[in-house]
């Protein structure tokens, strides 16, 4: 089947994005509004952009009538949020955070979840979460309906058993986030491979100047 996007219905294009992109990494993010109140959503439009600066991107809907949702008022506002990864011990609170409430309802403490301090935001942290990125708004883009946040981490916090003895690579077997295929079906990385690249190709990448320098030989 093809589908011209320039004539499909909005609903059709999401349902066809959404169900054959995935799956999707799900942010359970954090922001505070202007009395201090806790906000907490989930999303899936959502990915690590760069390392180099490390940003992370947003992809944000209106509400039906037009007007922002809670977390992009505060983002706008504040300039800052908390990115929390979400695994199988927190998934049934954080579909909790997704029900629209009224703006003066924490979310975290609704959910069950607990506020801690950040390091360097106003914005909480949920303590239940494997990790959790501070950000600070990048840059906001506007698409109509649809509004793009680029925010740059600044802090992470990481729960100690996720990370191996020296701090560097992730244990597969204690970290396994969630995330979103499509409508209310969602799947857990608890089956995971490992896939290298072919070694005897690896001389092209020494040749396209992607190779690690050998050392010199010392002269005699």
């Amino acid at each position: 089947m093809d589908f011209d996007f320039a004539e499909l219905p909005e609903k059709d294009r999401y349902r066809l994005l959404c169900s054959f992109v995935g799956p999707r990494p799900i942010a359970l993010v954090t922001t505070i509004d202007e009395h201090g109140c806790n906000n907490a959503a989930p999303m899936s439009f959502f990915n690590v952009f760069s390392h180099e600066p490390p940003l992370l991107i947003l992809g944000m809907q209106t509400r039906p009538d037009g007007t922002a949702k809670d977390t992009v008022a505060n983002i706008r506002r504040s300039g800052e949020f908390v990115v929390h990864m979400v695994d199988m011990a927190i998934a049934k609170e954080m579909i909790v955070t997704g029900i629209n409430f009224p703006s003066d309802v924490d979310e975290i403490e609704f959910a069950g979840l607990t506020s801690v301090p950040s390091v360097k935001l106003a914005a909480s942290r949920i303590e239940e979460a494997p990790c959790a990125m501070e950000c600070r708004v990048s840059q906001i883009l506007d698409y109509g309906r649809r509004t793009i946040v680029i925010g740059e981490v600044v802090q992470m916090y990481v729960r100690d058993e996720c990370l191996d003895e020296r701090g560097h690579y992730v244990r597969p077997e204690v970290y396994q986030p969630i995330a979103r295929l499509h409508a209310d079906n969602y799947i857990v990385a608890d089956n995971q491979f490992v896939l290298k690249r072919p070694a005897e190709l690896l001389h092209h990448e020494e040749a396209a100047g992607y190779g690690e320098p050998k050392p010199e030989k010392a002269k005699a």
